[in-house]
C-alpha cells in the first residue's frame, strides 16, 4: 500500500496510541495508514502511558488533546481549539471502544487532556469489518475528517488534492481484502510463485 500514501506535512501533530492487540492483528490497519499518511506524527504501542517519558514530553510542550466523544469534549465541527502559544497536538486511540476505556483507566496522564469530538454524515467505508454503529469510522477515516475541519477553521492549509487522496491506501487495502476473499485460490496461486522467486 506504500505507493498510495499522501505523507501529509501538517502544523498538528498527531499521536496515535495503538493497543498491543491492534498491533498484533494486522501491520497494514488504519491506525499504521494513519501515521504513513501524516509527517508530523507518532505513534506508540501500548495500554499504559501513565510513565511514557517521549508522550508525557509531547503533553508538556502541546497545546493537547484527545480525539474522544464525550459531554465535555469541544465539538470540531463547530469550535476552534483553545488559542495557545503551545503548538496544538492531537492523540488518536487506535483500539477497540473495550480495549480503549482500558488504556483510559490505566494512562493517567491521558485523563488529564482534553476531549475533542466531531459531527459527521459520513459512513464508514470499512466493509470488511463490522463498525458497532454506522456512525462509527476507522481511525484514518476519523482523522480525514479531523484535518478536513482544522483546514476549515484555517488551522492547517492542506492541499484539497492530498486530502482527496488521504483514504487511498485504506481503500486500496479493503479492495485487496475483498478479492482474496472472493478469490482466495487466485491469491493462493500468486503467493506460491512469490515464495518460490524469493528462494
Amino acid at each position: 500500500m506504500c505507493e498510495h500514501f499522501e505523507h501529509i506535512q501538517t502544523h498538528t501533530k498527531f499521536v496515535v496510541l495503538m493497543h498491543p492487540k491492534e498491533f498484533k492483528k494486522v501491520k497494514n490497519n488504519t491506525g499504521h495508514f494513519t501515521h504513513k499518511s501524516l509527517t508530523n506524527s507518532e505513534l506508540f504501542i501500548g495500554i499504559d502511558f501513565s510513565d511514557h517519558k517521549r508522550i508525557n514530553e509531547i503533553i508538556d510542550t502541546h497545546n493537547s488533546y484527545i480525539l474522544f466523544p464525550s459531554t465535555n469534549a469541544i465539538n470540531l465541527s463547530d469550535e476552534k481549539p483553545k488559542r495557545s502559544s503551545k503548538p496544538l497536538a492531537i492523540f488518536l486511540i487506535d483500539s477497540t471502544w473495550a480495549c480503549t476505556k482500558k488504556m483510559f483507566t490505566q494512562s493517567s496522564n491521558l485523563n488529564t487532556l482534553r476531549h475533542m469530538s466531531f459531527v459527521s454524515e459520513r459512513t464508514s467505508a470499512y466493509e470488511i469489518k463490522t463498525q458497532p454503529d454506522k456512525a462509527y469510522l476507522s481511525t484514518i477515516e476519523s482523522t480525514l475528517v479531523v484535518l478536513e475541519l482544522l483546514k476549515k477553521h484555517e488551522i492547517e492549509d492542506i492541499n484539497a488534492e492530498k486530502l482527496d487522496g488521504f483514504l487511498n491506501p485504506f481503500l486500496k487495502m479493503i479492495e485487496y481484502q475483498k478479492e482474496l476473499i472472493n478469490n482466495p485460490k487466485s491469491h493462493a496461486v500468486r503467493f506460491k510463485r512469490h515464495t518460490k522467486s524469493m528462494l
